[in-house]
């Protein structure tokens, strides 16, 4: 039995009548009636009782005409969701980011955005850091992971820059430092630096090391911690200053002041960076990515 079988036993139940029904199917009535025969041969009784005038639905027919049109209204149904599904309009979308990550503006602009154009897609959004995102992305716990610098490197991954701004100098209200607006890295040699776990951040604060070492010092680290919200915490606190992505000088305002850095060798930068999987990408998130490096290209040139 093919769905075609259905489609022309619906059409005669319809019209009452061969002839009409192959007229309404672009077809020869003879041909028609031979696959009707076919499909009753198939079902073990008669779906019609013909008369000179036409036929009419025979008990079974009745109860297999209800059944067919339920059959071809799921499988409509099936192939237009099937259809949404592979041109991403419909899915799921599971999304991982850190706290950092998420602090710029530009990645809830582009959540927004996606949930706007793409609303039949369902989103599941966590946090977590920047190695639980790498593995849960490995792990196909995640589709998407949103993050500052790559914490380490996989078979499985590929990574998208969106971009790099500028990281500042977090520093507690009142310190002796304040009184220049950007403070040269060898003035913070004997500061207590307070700094996200290196195995979390390798590589923004591999680079600070770097520069601190280039500037003729090792930086004294006072604490490490999990998160970069932690840290400011911290530093609001008293505890020590840290460097931070510019997009979170607005974290504990009344307590800490974001300075610029000079003479840093290499240049402290904080990246925004995709991860995802490089097999068999679906078809939502190849659409997130497309959106994503469309609204980060709009925000470099603002």
């Amino acid at each position: 039995m093919e769905l075609r079988h259905l489609r022309y036993f619906i059409m005669v139940a319809e019209e009452r009548h061969f002839t009409r029904a192959a007229a309404r199917l672009n077809m020869q009535q003879p041909p028609l009636s031979q696959q009707i025969r076919a499909l009753e041969k198939e079902l073990g009784f008669d779906l019609f009782k013909r008369h000179p005038k036409g036929v009419d639905l025979t008990a079974g027919g009745l109860v297999f005409l209800e059944e067919a049109r339920v059959i071809l209204a799921r499988v409509e149904h099936g192939s237009l969701k099937a259809s949404r599904a592979a041109q991403g309009i419909e899915g799921t979308l599971m999304i991982g980011f850190t706290s950092s990550a998420a602090a710029h503006p530009l990645i809830p602009r582009i959540i927004r955005a996606y949930r706007e154009r793409y609303p039949g897609v369902e989103l599941s959004i966590n946090e977590g850091s920047a190695q639980e995102v790498t593995e849960d992305s490995i792990e196909k716990r995640l589709d998407i992971g949103i993050l500052r610098a790559p914490v380490s490197t996989h078979q499985s991954l590929t990574f998208h820059r969106l971009l790099n701004e500028e990281m500042l100098l977090a520093l507690p209200t009142g310190h002796p430092l304040l009184n220049d607006t950007a403070i040269p890295l060898v003035a913070l040699k004997d500061e207590r630096f307070i700094l996200v776990r290196r195995p979390g951040a390798p590589g923004m604060y591999a680079n600070l090391i770097k520069a601190c070492q280039n500037a003729g010092f090792e930086p004294r680290i006072a604490f490490e911690v999990e998160r970069m919200l932690t840290n400011v915490s911290l530093v609001a606190a008293g505890e020590g200053i840290s460097v931070v992505p510019a997009s979170m000088r607005d974290v504990h305002r009344e307590s800490v002041v974001y300075c610029r850095i000079k003479d840093a060798r290499p240049k402290l930068l904080a990246p925004i960076t995709l991860v995802r999987r490089t097999f068999n990408p679906s078809a939502p998130l190849q659409n997130f990515i497309e959106l994503a490096r469309e609204l980060s290209g709009i925000y470099r040139k603002a």
